[in-house]
């Protein structure tokens, strides 16, 4: 029998792992990459007998993939929060999936577990911008106000280190930093154990968010959505998601598209549906073929540039008040 598990390599995907394989160690093959390397299920060969978990994927973007595994006689546990259209009929399939605009995969799993790990839960919800229902679950602890503080902190940061056009972007490969976590049961003593790990990624964190935070807005901006153009550096690739979280937090009624240029001259792009109204930015970004993501925060992979204004259009059409 061999074990496979499969997970985004944002903060939401570590620490739903983390919290799993604290609950439940397995020696597994890691299958992880850069926050938009979604498509993981193809890259797992599995069998009868084989066990095989999948977390913060869109069940949409691997369904042939999962239904060749379950054909395969393997068992899949799948949990996420992205759209997933129809989800295969089978008895070895768990699918916990929940696509509500206030939970994320970390929670899921925290619900599964009965906040065995709780903790590392409200990392990976703050990660994904969800403060709102982090502190509501935080209310179920026994925090301090600053120990709350460092959890959002790292999963800002450690949300932060996913992004990337490749894993040569990253301060830290998702599979490094899932495997430094995974130690610890408490992402406190990660933060006081690693603090080479953590606070690299912080300070990366904070200086990348200080080169974006001088960039302008796009003259096609208006209140309803926002437009910001970064430019083909490794630092913009790395802050373009926790940038468009920042932002979204500043401006709670408007959109707002991070444009990252790729070296083909395409768009790679971010997208925050407003956070007053968190719903949207998955059906903007599915019109385009590269794109995909959630209610609240979705993404467009490569953006011809010929299409900007098509997409200029489309968002403020979403997002009209």
């Amino acid at each position: 029998m061999a074990d496979f598990d499969a997970f985004n390599g944002d903060a939401d995907g570590v620490c739903a792992l983390v919290q799993l394989r604290l609950a439940e160690p397995r020696e597994s093959t890691l299958i992880t990459g850069v926050k938009r390397d979604i498509g993981l299920a193809k890259r797992i060969e599995a069998g009868a007998g084989d066990r095989v978990t999948v977390l913060d994927v869109s069940l949409d973007k691997n369904r042939d993939d999962i239904q060749r595994i379950l054909d395969a006689g393997a068992t899949v546990h799948y949990v996420d929060h992205h759209y997933a259209g129809e989800i295969p009929d089978s008895p070895k399939l768990t699918a916990h999936i929940n696509t509500a605009s206030d939970v994320c995969t970390s929670l899921l799993v925290n619900g599964e577990l009965k906040n065995q790990f709780i903790e590392w839960a409200l990392v990976g919800a703050f990660g994904d911008n969800l403060s709102v229902s982090a502190r509501t679950l935080a209310k179920q602890t026994e925090l301090s106000d600053e120990e709350l503080e460092q959890l959002e902190e790292l999963g800002i940061a450690m949300n932060y280190n996913g992004y990337g056009s490749s894993l040569d972007d990253l301060h830290f490969t998702p599979e490094a930093l899932y495997r430094e976590a995974v130690q610890h049961r408490s992402p406190l003593t990660f933060l006081a154990d690693a603090p080479e790990t953590s606070q690299t990624l912080i300070a990366g964190y904070k200086a990348d968010m200080a080169s974006a935070e001088s960039t302008p807005l796009e003259p096609v901006s208006n209140d309803d959505a926002a437009f910001l153009i970064l430019p083909n550096e490794p630092w913009a690739r790395r802050v373009s998601g926790v940038f468009g979280n920042s932002l979204a937090n500043a401006s709670p009624d408007r959109a707002h598209a991070v444009l990252t240029e790729k070296a083909n001259g395409n768009y790679l792009i971010s997208v925050r549906a407003p956070l007053n109204r968190k719903s949207g930015a998955d059906e903007l970004c599915r019109q385009f073929p590269t794109g995909g993501g959630r209610a609240a925060a979705a993404g467009i992979n490569d953006l011809p540039a010929e299409q900007f204004g098509v997409f200029v259009d489309a968002m403020k059409a979403q997002f009209a008040t």
